[in-house]
């Protein structure tokens, strides 16, 4: 594994060129301003008059149309959610990708699915903070930074490392190291992760908990504070100190009981599911799905959105978070 940090990184590759940041959302945001005040020439390419527009200048960025924004860069680094790449991709952005330019990511779905194949000539890259844009900026105002991924799909001009590598110094990256990977890699774990573990394993196992609790009777407060609201305490620690670290902090009650039962909830019936899911990733059965869900207008994200906001555990968590001051009386 190759990691890079703050000494054998430079700005070299990057401190002459016009970098385009494409979409203001919270990635966007941070990755842009952490660029512009490490002194690289950034621009953001935005709709017009859409939501961001006017937030982008008052943070002091030069904004322009997509199109404007893709033509004069050197470098368009997509900030966009998956599901609208393509779209604005072809219509605003291909038609201006020279020979010698660099296309940039910061997920690598379309790339390594086949939607987006960028022409000849073109470098393809990836710069990836591990962590949410708001800590992405928190951190390097505060003189230290995330973990990060590089990636290098196409090197067409022999600097495509060298160019990915001082995006992720300017943001801060290489302050805490950034590991150099595959788009293959990095798009297929981040994938499984979403959906066995961190967005989908946990949330189903915090709702069966809570469900278990009151189909026996019990209040679904309790419930809910047992299920859901102390599983950010014991996050923090793994967060913190691993999960070794977490077991030494937690009671022994806590610790016998979860190290002794864990396995008849989460078993080989649980990594049977997960194997299968990863093997619908790495097919490209997931990707083509997706495809079909956003061209048939989400209905069914839709649907399922509707049934979480509607189950008793979110009534319940509602209440008890404007109990604890975490949500504002409507």
């Amino acid at each position: 594994m190759e990691i890079y940090y703050d000494n054998n990184t430079t700005l070299d590759a990057v401190k002459d060129k016009v970098i385009a940041v494409i979409g203001y959302g919270s990635q966007g945001r941070a990755q842009s301003l952490n660029m512009k005040d490490s002194g690289l020439n950034v621009i953001v390419g935005l709709r017009p008059n859409g939501p961001s527009w006017e937030k982008a200048k008052s943070d002091g960025h030069e904004v322009m149309t997509v199109e404007e924004a893709s033509e004069r860069a050197d470098i368009v680094h997509i900030l966009i959610p998956d599901e609208v790449q393509l779209t604005v991709y072809e219509n605003q952005i291909k038609p201006y990708l020279k020979e010698g330019k660099t296309l940039g990511f910061s997920h690598g779905y379309n790339i390594h699915y086949g939607y987006i194949v960028p022409p000849k000539g073109v470098n393809v890259i990836m710069v990836a903070p591990k962590s949410p844009g708001a800590m992405v900026r928190k951190t390097y105002l505060d003189g230290f930074g995330v973990p990060g991924l590089v990636c290098v799909e196409r090197d067409e001009t022999g600097e495509a490392l060298d160019i990915a590598l001082g995006m992720a110094k300017a943001e801060g990256l290489t302050r805490a190291g950034v590991i150099k990977t595959t788009f293959k890699e990095e798009t297929e774990t981040d994938l499984f992760g979403e959906q066995a573990v961190l967005c989908g394993g946990v949330t189903e196992l915090i709702k069966a908990g809570f469900e278990t609790l009151v189909e026996a009777g019990y209040s679904p407060e309790m419930a809910y504070f047992e299920t859901c609201n102390e599983l950010k305490l014991i996050v923090d620690l793994i967060y913190q100190k691993g999960l070794s670290g977490m077991w030494h902090d937690v009671s022994n009650t806590a610790e016998y009981g979860g190290l002794s039962r864990r396995n008849r909830v989460i078993n080989e019936e649980s990594k049977r599911a997960m194997k299968e899911i990863l093997k619908e990733i790495q097919d490209g059965r997931f990707a083509r799905e997706w495809a079909l869900e956003n061209i048939s207008g989400k209905a069914h994200l839709n649907a399922m959105r509707r049934l979480e906001r509607e189950h008793l555990i979110e009534t319940t968590g509602k209440k008890l978070r404007k109990m604890c001051g975490l949500e504002r009386e409507e």
